[in-house]
């Protein structure tokens, strides 16, 4: 018997090397044994039995031409953070995409609540998950923080940078930063504290696994993110034994719980600065945030997002 056929519409492929990407990679890879798996931008009628589509807004074209031609029951739209917290309050095409979804996939379990009353109820969450990693011994001499987000608004890399400058006097706290230029103002205010503040260093963007390591060995990471479906890398940084501080918000405190002793608020560099001082001078802060990270780490195992992925696609393929 031929096996289901699923087709993942992604709006970013391999080159991105983003968040989306790397669900679709996961997702692919979880899902193969059982099924034939296609990974495209959009869907021009290809022969395929269940469409799991990324991203509300950008897939919601190859969401429509599906509905259209083989109906709701078969599709499950899967929210990120803009679609959640920007685009399905505003965008026509975002809100066709809840609106025709069979199902719809959560990321994190604050997200049904961004969700409208009407639609509730085809929402599941699936965490994304990672491998988990041993947990490295970290240096003494220095504090070093790692941010990882590519230069874009959404990741509020300013918040990072402003706290790099109000630590300048601490050599002790060092800054890391990973994430490829996106918006050029960004990229200039990244090249203007590389210059002027020697504790922070930014790498560029770099490969999934070259930021792991990276991850693996900083001593926190941080996530000043403005908006976030579920992001991948507080999961992956939890799955190494790295804590995290991170801004306040729902995206955030959907995967880290609504009692974590990491977070400031959005935007706050003075808060993130404050925080960092502590990670470094209060001996028992880093591994009370390390302990509160790990009590959430099993919603982050791989058997378990493997799973719910299958739970879902086998009720899509059965209708």
């Amino acid at each position: 018997m031929n096996r289901p056929h699923v087709l993942i519409i992604s709006p970013a492929l391999a080159e991105a090397n983003n968040g989306n990407w790397q669900t679709a990679r996961r997702w692919s890879n979880m899902l193969r044994p059982l099924y034939r798996i296609t990974i495209a931008r959009q869907w021009h009628g290809e022969g395929a039995d269940v469409m799991l589509a990324l991203h509300a807004r950008k897939s919601a074209h190859a969401a429509l031409a599906w509905a259209q031609a083989k109906g709701s029951d078969t599709l499950a739209v899967v929210l990120t953070g803009t679609d959640l917290y920007r685009d399905i309050q505003a965008d026509p095409s975002a809100q066709l995409a809840l609106q025709l979804a069979g199902q719809l996939v959560l990321l994190q379990e604050r997200g049904a609540d961004a969700l409208p009353e009407i639609r509730r109820h085809k929402a599941r969450v699936i965490f994304q998950s990672a491998l988990r990693r041993v947990t490295l011994v970290k240096t003494g001499r220095h504090l070093r923080a790692l941010m990882v987000g590519h230069l874009r608004d959404e990741k509020d890399p300013l918040t990072y940078l402003s706290a790099a400058a109000r630590l300048s006097m601490r050599p002790d706290i060092q800054l890391d930063h990973i994430g490829a230029v996106l918006e050029p103002a960004l990229g200039q205010a990244v090249q203007l504290a590389t210059s002027h503040y020697p504790q922070y260093r930014w790498l560029g963007g770099l490969t999934h696994a070259q930021t792991r390591s990276h991850i693996q060995r900083a001593h926190v990471l941080v996530h000043p993110s403005k908006m976030e479906g579920g992001a991948q890398v507080i999961l992956e940084a939890v799955q190494s034994g790295t804590p995290v501080l991170a801004s306040h918000i729902d995206g955030n405190v959907g995967m880290l719980g609504p009692d974590y002793a990491g977070y400031f608020a959005l935007g706050d560099d003075a808060a993130l600065a404050a925080l960092l001082q502590r990670c470094r001078d209060e001996a028992d802060f880093l591994p009370l945030l390390r302990q509160q990270c790990e009590a959430r780490a099993p919603l982050f195992e791989p058997q378990r997002e493997q799973t719910l992925l299958r739970q879902l696609v086998a009720q899509l393929a059965a209708t």
